[in-house]
């Protein structure tokens, strides 16, 4: 992406996750100076810190004793909870000279766990501020560290790149010298040249799941920008196949909502028609819904039953199966009148826990 596209990731990220995102970019593409744009545009404080001349009691604080309690010092860099909101920017993180310091800004560009806030060591920062972090890719041509995948998975990872149109806006923008421009305009090879691709091994984790999740409730970005930023989380082949399978509606399994809540002739008829892969990802939506929310309402008893109706003999054993270790759901299928699905299944199921025939 440009760097125009990074400011509209960053400001949906910033203002309604908190998540942490990680620009990755050459040299002098422009990633401290579209960040600082960014708080500009959306009326937030910035404050800079150049891990690599920063050492761990430059981040925890001074320690100091407090009776028989030790405590450490605010940093002098750190918002208070009162103040503005503040975009806390962590620059040159894979520059940090000493290993110890790397290890300490850990916790603190890590997003904070449901209902904590972000920390580092005593210190807490108020939900209202939020962290960036920027970095040189580790190609070779910069004097880095290698960021473990422990830490990468923590971050959404943006890769900026050199795009003519988008640094000829800004000079127009900024009023840069005209024969600059225009050199430049018709020389656009003689801006910075791509370097080796920026591949910080992002692999998919169920971390990153979550985080491509909370992106899909609360984010929208526009164009193909989704995919670019979900490749920095799980991956590039992970999130190409995930972005296929939204565009691609034919093939994909029914959900445990429209079998409980939407179940007429078209969902049966789908059902009836689904291969045996796609049940089973159908049955185990059902299983994780009625395991977390197992009440059921009359409607969605009989819609239940109609769907096992469907199944396959061997499916339809192993699901009746696992509905049975569900307390309340066992009571609502054991009924009388759904004797005609359900009875044969738990007939087996008995006799195999026998070892009878």
């Amino acid at each position: 992406m440009n760097i125009e596209q990074m400011k509209v990731v960053l400001k949906e990220l910033l203002t309604k996750t908190d998540l942490t995102p990680c620009v990755v970019g050459h040299r002098g593409v422009g990633k401290t100076a579209g960040i600082i744009q960014v708080c500009r545009e959306i009326g937030w404080c910035y404050a800079p810190l150049r891990l690599g001349q920063m050492e761990v009691g430059d981040l925890v604080g001074i320690p100091f004793r407090e009776g028989n309690v030790m405590h450490w010092s605010r940093p002098s860099w750190w918002p208070e909870d009162d103040a503005p909101s503040t975009l806390v920017h962590c620059d040159e993180l894979n520059r940090a000279q000493q290993e110890d310091t790397l290890q300490a800004i850990f916790q603190f560009v890590e997003p904070p766990a449901e209902g904590l806030q972000r920390a580092l060591h005593t210190h807490s920062l108020s939900p209202h501020h939020k962290v960036v972090v920027t970095i040189n890719p580790p190609d070779g041509t910069y004097q880095v560290a290698t960021l473990d995948r422990a830490l990468i998975d923590r971050m959404v990872m943006l890769y900026v790149e050199s795009d003519y149109q988008c640094w000829a806006r800004y000079a127009a923008s900024r009023e840069l010298n005209s024969e600059v421009r225009g050199f430049l305009s018709g020389n656009s090879g003689l801006l910075a040249k791509q370097g080796a691709p920026m591949d910080m091994q992002v692999e998919p984790t169920e971390r990153g799941w979550e985080m491509v999740s909370t992106l899909r409730q609360h984010c929208h970005f526009p164009g193909d920008l989704a995919m670019e930023v979900y490749a920095g989380i799980i991956g590039k082949e992970a999130a190409i196949t995930f972005m296929r399978w939204l565009t691609n509606r034919e093939g994909r399994p029914l959900t445990a909502t429209e079998i409980l809540n939407d179940w007429n002739e078209v969902i049966s008829a789908k059902a009836a028609a689904q291969r045996d892969d796609l049940q089973a990802a159908t049955i185990n939506d059902l299983l994780t819904t009625l395991q977390l929310a197992p009440q059921l309402a009359p409607d969605q008893e009989i819609n239940l039953v109609a769907y096992i109706d469907l199944l396959p003999r061997d499916l339809r054993f192993g699901f009746v199966k696992s509905l049975l270790r569900i307390p309340t759901v066992a009571l609502a299928i054991s009924q009388d009148k759904y004797d005609h699905v359900i009875y044969e299944a738990i007939r087996t199921i008995g006799a195999e826990a026998t070892g009878t025939n």
